[in-house]
């Protein structure tokens, strides 16, 4: 079959592989019916992520299963399944305390952007839907897999609740679920920052109330502006640079939360500085799991539609164009069709 591989920097190719087997008892194999490509994955192609050997790419999943270990309980052969990016086996300690991506027996999903996958910790991992879905909830409930429920996790973390002002930095993928999510848990006010028209008009459409175009110190300033130089008492930190972070604490109120889900690229502390903010900071993989019944009962009874995230379709034979076009932003996230 051809997958996704990525040979260094820019250099990512469409190959041919061998279909996955079944390894362990606790194994499925499922036949996706769409991948994409994550805002993680730009990171070993730009090259902030060193690659030293060549890479199976994706980590973002749904569809059929076709098989599965002798192991395997709850999932069965042509069952339509979603499952997080982080494997788990939701039965640890840290799984039933609602954090499966630290679970004791944790991996990443990869090689997913391609038309069969192996998914390890099925049991713990997948989720299956009552019935087959319609097609055009596909995009919806892949979103789920990974970009929604990551931006759900940014907005648990920094504690939106219902009538709270929110604030959202960064305006890729998750940034544009975060805005949803907190929609969702009854924000009054979610400030979205963002400076490019086609994330502000989807933003807007996911639930923001106001803009945010500026960045750093002037990005603070707006933001202490609008809330009558208080701050936010939520803020969802969906970028992972040292800009990005800083803007965050500093946009929060004291006793504020930030909920940090970018995964952080050369980004530092001040203890000091830190202390005396007096803000909370929760982040980390996104314990998908926990949220993945929710998510997948919004999106099949037709409550949210994150699959509009999804700007840009392409055939597998296609990827690195769709690397090229999220690289140069020309799409905010790339869906795969098989």
């Amino acid at each position: 079959m051809l997958a996704t591989i990525l040979h260094g920097p820019g250099d990512v190719r469409c190959e041919e592989v061998s279909e996955p087997k079944i390894l362990k008892p606790t194994d499925a194999i499922i036949k996706l019916s769409a991948s994409c490509i994550c805002g993680s994955d730009l990171w070993p192609y730009r090259g902030a992520n060193e690659v030293t050997a060549p890479l199976s790419m994706g980590h973002e999943y749904c569809g059929v299963v076709v098989e599965v270990g002798s192991a395997v309980k709850t999932v069965k052969p042509g069952q339509f399944v979603v499952g997080s990016f982080c494997l788990s086996d939701n039965t640890c300690p840290h799984c039933r305390f609602g954090f499966q991506s630290s679970c004791e027996q944790r991996e990443f999903m990869t090689g997913a952007q391609a038309p069969y996958a192996r998914v390890p910790l099925a049991d713990g991992t997948l989720v299956a839907t009552a019935d087959m879905p319609a097609d055009d909830l596909i995009p919806s409930l892949l979103a789920t897999s990974d970009v929604l429920g990551t931006g759900w996790y940014a907005a648990d973390a920094a504690g939106v609740q219902e009538g709270s002002t929110a604030v959202v930095v960064g305006d890729g993928a998750v940034g544009l679920m975060g805005v949803l999510a907190a929609r969702q848990m009854g924000a009054e006010r979610i400030i979205a920052m963002s400076r490019h028209k086609t994330r502000q008009d989807l933003a807007l459409e996911f639930g923001a109330t106001d803009i945010v175009s500026e960045r750093g110190d002037a990005g603070v300033a707006r933001i202490k502006e609008l809330t009558e130089g208080v701050g936010a008492a939520s803020v969802l930190e969906c970028v992972g640079t040292q800009e990005s972070m800083s803007q965050a604490i500093a946009s929060a109120r004291p006793g504020g939360k930030i909920g940090f889900v970018g995964v952080p690229h050369g980004v530092t502390f001040d203890g000091q500085n830190l202390f005396f903010q007096q803000k909370s900071l929760l982040g980390g993989p996104a314990p998908v799991r926990r949220f993945l019944p929710y998510l997948m009962d919004l999106v099949v009874d037709r409550k949210i539609n994150p699959g509009k995230v999804f700007d840009l379709e392409l055939p597998l034979a296609d990827v690195a164009e769709g690397y090229k076009a999220m690289d140069e932003r020309r799409a905010i996230k790339t869906l795969l069709r098989f």
